[in-house]
């Protein structure tokens, strides 16, 4: 086959997609409309987030056999449209998953003993020891939302920290050793820290808003590693002002564009809870990154091939 590669990516997956005979196309400079009008010449794309393939891309590309994006979530892509025009669709969420689950005991252990405002205290030459007084994750209730392939990395983590883990997910019966599957009351009942591992979808959009949020019993720590636009930023801050949530770790933003690779370029296009949200000693940020490690690179790509060769072996 003719794959084009819209997005760089570890040097694995070409090399192993080559020994099989197929013939990769680097448009990693093509604009999206350059790519548009040769897509009729290839046989698969291999993508990440550089622009949404949509009803017009599709038709655009009539021997399009496959769609493979080097990541864990499809919502680039007119999913439902492409599967009927009958294109296969590869993800890679096993590639990234112990990333993931790693970024997220991070922040939270970072947000739990106050590491990140102690560190900059401390280089402005400030020794405040009680104010940075730390609190033990031992004995705390930690709750999954969203139990596939990231929530279980981190439930797996937890383990030896004594704590209790509980998740929800929509789909029944994907609780195991490491999480105890419970219904949505049980888990708002009960925990004391919510780590965010859904896709994002039409019923995840917006869901952790202000009726979500104090639907909670007790006040509670927040940890999104998943996709920005799940929570509604402005319901957050008025929820960290309150104390309704005691602190936030966020790798994921609502405000991200499509491609996760950029936020805002101006000042001025900053809404304003966001700016609230930047000066908060208690809310812990990284740049969308919680699956991006050294690591990860070669198994999102080791994944991805793995998949396009197995699937199209017998052509």
């Amino acid at each position: 086959m003719t794959i084009l590669h819209a997005d760089s990516n570890h040097p694995t997956l070409l090399q192993q997609l080559e020994a099989k005979g197929h013939i990769n196309i680097e448009a990693y400079n093509q604009s999206e409309q350059e790519i548009l009008e040769n897509q009729h010449l290839y046989d698969g794309i291999v993508i990440r987030s550089r622009f949404k393939i949509d009803r017009d891309f599709l038709d655009a590309a009539p021997n399009l056999k496959f769609i493979a994006r080097v990541g864990a979530g499809l919502e680039s892509i007119d999913v439902e449209y492409a599967k009927k025009r009958g294109v296969k669709l590869f993800s890679a969420p096993e590639g990234n998953r112990n990333a993931v689950g790693e970024h997220a005991l991070g922040m939270l252990l970072s947000l739990f003993n106050k590491l990140n405002q102690a560190d900059r205290q401390v280089r402005e030459g400030l020794w405040y020891r009680e104010a940075n007084r730390g609190v033990e994750l031992e004995g705390k209730t930690v709750g999954i939302i969203g139990y596939g392939n990231m929530g279980k990395s981190l439930a797996k983590k937890l383990q030896g920290f004594d704590v209790k883990v509980v998740c929800y997910d929509i789909l029944e019966g994907v609780g195991d050793e490491h999480a105890e599957q419970v219904s949505l009351e049980k888990f708002r009942r009960e925990c004391d820290v919510v780590s965010l591992h859904t896709p994002w979808t039409p019923e995840t959009n917006r869901m952790f808003n202000k009726d979500f949020i104090q639907a909670f019993e007790k006040s509670f720590w927040l940890i999104n590693t998943a996709r920005g636009k799940s929570v509604v930023t402005e319901d957050l801050v008025s929820a960290l002002q309150s104390g309704k949530i005691l602190g936030a770790g966020l790798d994921v933003l609502e405000y991200e564009k499509g491609s996760f690779e950029d936020l805002f370029t101006e000042a001025a296009e900053m809404p304003q809870a966001l700016q609230e949200l930047l000066v908060m000693p208690n809310v812990l940020l990284s740049p969308h990154v919680a699956g991006w490690t050294v690591e990860s690179h070669k198994k999102l790509a080791d994944t991805i091939a793995h998949k396009i060769i197995a699937h199209f072996k017998d052509l």
